[in-house]
């Protein structure tokens, strides 16, 4: 007679979990912090916080619940952001705990280099004890840069000329006086990946006179050569260089050439300055 009781606890239990399911997903700033707005927007390299709860659970003869689930943040092509987070849920669960939901947690850090886009936490959990299944996804906005997208061949984006090297905005005219620090930013998209999403980028920066004679180049290449478990979505460059004192006024351009050694791909772009 036991037997027969314990086969039909069991069975009661792998029925109550035919509703498995993922409930009450929410992203906040802070670990603990209040839900954000589904509309709110996040910036790469923020860290973001992540929280479900799980219902419609089998428990087994001992009344214990046993899940293992998985939470993977993925950019708008379905790529990991970072290494999924994976983690376990055992616990007894009585006639008294009837509003208990397992809760599951776990934090992502958005890389720093991300296009904008919409990208989504993907949680998959299983039910040990009734072998179901049950997904979610939740789509979050990451705020890119406007002034840089995707490209399909390497390619000079986001081009500006800097007053100080710190400065966040372009100058509104590219003109310089004898004796000033000429700033320049820029970044560099459109390269391929070997393995591990290794980069090989890198930039040379020059200068031409009105005759497009080169009256200055710079020593040596600059650039991004490295590994990482998500792709980089471009490389941030920069150059800087003092302006003689007994330069001449006149017209000058300012050139970089950039190579992508994996991708066997070089591109150029020339861009105007004046000194007054």
């Amino acid at each position: 007679m036991r037997r027969l009781f314990t086969a039909m606890l069991l069975t009661a239990a792998l029925a109550s979990a035919d509703g498995l399911e993922v409930v009450r997903a929410a992203i906040s700033d802070s670990d603990g912090g209040p839900p954000n707005a589904a509309s709110a927007a996040y910036h790469p390299g923020d860290s973001l916080y992540f929280t479900c709860r799980v219902a419609g659970f089998a428990r087994d003869a001992s009344e214990q619940v046993r899940l293992t689930y998985t939470v993977t943040a993925t950019d708008p092509h379905g790529v990991p952001l970072a290494e999924p987070y994976k983690n376990s849920v055992s616990a007894e669960v009585t006639p008294q705990d009837k509003d208990w939901l397992p809760k599951i947690e776990a934090s992502v850090n958005l890389p720093s280099l991300l296009f904008g886009g919409e990208y989504k936490m993907k949680v998959q959990v299983e039910d040990i004890v009734a072998k179901a299944s049950a997904s979610l996804e939740v789509p979050f906005k990451v705020q890119g840069r406007e002034d840089i997208h995707p490209v399909e061949a390497l390619e000079v984006q986001a081009f500006r000329f800097l007053r100080k090297e710190d400065d966040t905005k372009a100058a509104e005219r590219a003109a310089y006086v004898p004796g000033d620090h000429l700033w320049a930013k820029f970044d560099i998209t459109g390269f391929r990946y070997g393995p591990s999403n290794r980069i090989d980028v890198s930039y040379v920066t020059s200068v031409l006179g009105a005759d497009g004679a080169t009256l200055w180049t710079q020593r040596e290449p600059a650039g991004e050569k490295s590994e990482s478990f998500y792709p980089h979505a471009f490389v941030p460059a920069e150059m800087g260089l003092e302006l003689q004192a007994k330069i001449k006024p006149g017209a000058y351009t300012l050139v970089v050439q950039a190579k992508d050694a994996i991708g066997n791909q070089t591109c150029e772009i020339r861009k105007p300055f004046t000194i007054q």
